[in-house]
């Protein structure tokens, strides 16, 4: 039998195959389709210090290559989170589960950290594109400083393995890296979305309601996999990659680069079981090139 057992941050993973955040609910919902048990771990809603109804409809646009997102982070709170729902995922399902975090001030995260440090999530996923409003409203991830003080301020408040999401709204990608290794991050993942529009030609009103998007789907996994093997020749900190995954070969591709892990998202919502035909195509590609670890793969691309 290969090996699929992957170790990030210290914490195993029975294969690599987690899913992004946002597009997994709290793993309930796709649990009716295929058990919880296949993935390596999955990516729980992003959530915020209080609660959030999120931003008017229409908030999803389709695009011909994926799909533009402006739900805006709805999710109970980080307190029903860690009370409620994560003591009762960790009784009913044997997976990681990754808690995501977004705030508009560095207090923010660090309380968020530190509440749900005390819980039984595997790894804590900061999300850093996120309006920091007492610096402009310009997000966090976008300056190299910000993200190196915030990393260190929630890093030392948290007590699980920090992983810093990274933005791809960026000029360069590696220097946010950097910053966020420096300020003692565990591990990077990326790419978050792609901001984008799309307009009505007979309205000419822009579709969703806030104007734009984040952009996800196959569009724009060529953009996600440069940045991730840019990033793993940047940093020695782990990847969790993601960004248009739509098979098994996807998956590959993504390791190659550089990821350790990566994240299913979009592809998800045209197929909810997708994990079943990734792991059938990562097993069959590990048979065809006598592949006995999965590990083995990570980063070994041969550039040209």
């Amino acid at each position: 039998m290969a090996n699929l057992e992957v170790e990030y941050c210290g914490v195993k993973f029975r294969n690599p195959i987690v899913t992004a955040s946002g597009t997994f609910g709290f793993g309930y919902e796709y649990n009716e389709y295929v058990p919880l048990s296949e993935y390596g771990g999955f990516a729980a809603k992003g959530l915020t210090r209080q609660a959030r109804s999120g931003n008017p409809a229409p908030r999803i646009a389709e695009t011909p290559s994926g799909i533009l997102n402006s739900v805006g982070l709805q999710n109970p709170g980080v307190d029903v989170f860690a009370q409620y729902i994560m003591p009762e995922l960790a009784q009913s399902f044997d997976t990681n589960v990754i808690a995501n975090i977004s705030g508009n001030t560095i207090d923010e995260y660090a309380q968020m950290a530190e509440i749900l440090s005390d819980t039984d999530v595997a790894i804590i996923e900061m999300n850093i594109s996120c309006p920091n409003v007492k610096h402009g409203g310009l997000a966090f991830g976008t300056d190299r400083e910000v993200v190196e003080e915030l990393t260190k301020t929630v890093k030392s408040r948290c007590k699980k393995p920090l992983v810093v999401k990274l933005s791809p709204n960026v000029t360069d990608i590696t220097e946010i890296a950097k910053a966020a290794e420096a300020g003692g991050a565990d591990g990077v993942s990326l790419i978050n979305t792609l901001l984008g529009m799309r307009i009505d030609i007979n309205t000419r009103r822009p579709i969703l309601a806030n104007n734009t998007g984040g952009l996800s789907g196959p569009a724009v996994k060529p953009i996600a996999v440069r940045m991730v093997h840019q990033v793993y020749n940047a940093v020695k900190i782990p990847i969790i990659g993601m960004g248009g995954v739509m098979s098994g070969a996807d998956v590959i591709e993504f390791m190659l680069a550089g990821a350790k892990l990566v994240a299913l998202g979009t592809g998800m919502f045209a197929k909810p079981d997708l994990i079943l035909d990734v792991k059938r195509d990562i097993e069959e590609y590990m048979a065809r090139f006598n592949i006995s670890d999965i590990n083995d793969i990570i980063g070994t691309v041969t550039l040209n």
